[in-house]
């Protein structure tokens, strides 16, 4: 598996060359000093983090997997956590613990964090109204009623996410799952969006 970790083509990457500072203090032909690559992240050394990765990639790739359970995902997760690792640097103590423990925590929290996101999209699609697919003029009237002008405004005001939801659904008429595939995103995601669109839509108007 080829991971890149610092890609100065995405937008929630660091950007700038990698330092040229010597690196002889993070490894060695013997050893690798994981509180000195931490700190030279932390000084910006980007080479540093790679070397990170080189070294515990595959380990916490399956710390990662052992939790989400899902290889895809486990990818992602490792690519977020360091990142992570790259903008939290600064944070790193090492009065406070061992590099290496610090490193594998962050890995565990972003596991489990995409754990919990998945979990809470899942838990609030079935409490959802089946708003695309019923279209009951109770629900949406209220909305659709309202001054176009002003409907226009508040649209404008929602997340591109929830706006595309809505307009999906109760403009071309596609169903939870239409729109579902042509955001590419889960349908308890959708449900969500567009419940809680037209909640914020209803609170603009007034």
């Amino acid at each position: 598996m080829a991971v890149v970790i610092i890609d100065s083509t995405r937008p929630d990457c660091p950007a700038g060359a990698a330092s040229t500072g010597d690196l002889a203090r993070v490894t060695d032909a013997t050893s690798f000093n994981h509180e000195a690559a931490l700190l030279a992240c932390a000084a910006g050394e980007r080479r540093a983090l790679q070397a990170l990765y080189e070294k515990e990639g595959a380990y916490l790739l399956g710390v990662a997997l052992r939790i989400v359970r899902d290889r895809a995902v486990a990818e992602d997760v490792l690519h977020d956590a360091f990142l992570n690792i790259w903008t939290r640097a600064t944070s790193f103590d090492p009065a406070r613990g061992a590099a290496r423990g610090w490193i594998y925590t962050v890995v565990r929290h972003t596991a489990l964090n995409r754990i919990r996101a998945a979990e809470h999209e899942i838990n609030a699609g079935y409490d959802l109204e089946e708003l695309a697919d019923q279209h009951e003029p109770s629900v949406d009237a209220p909305v659709w009623q309202a001054d176009l002008g002003r409907l226009a405004h508040c649209l404008e005001e929602l997340s591109d996410a929830k706006r595309a939801s809505i307009i999906y659904a109760y403009v071309d008429g596609c169903t939870h799952n239409e729109i579902a595939e042509r955001l590419h995103a889960p349908l308890g995601s959708v449900k969500a969006w567009i419940k809680r669109g037209l909640a914020s839509l209803r609170e603009c108007i007034g």
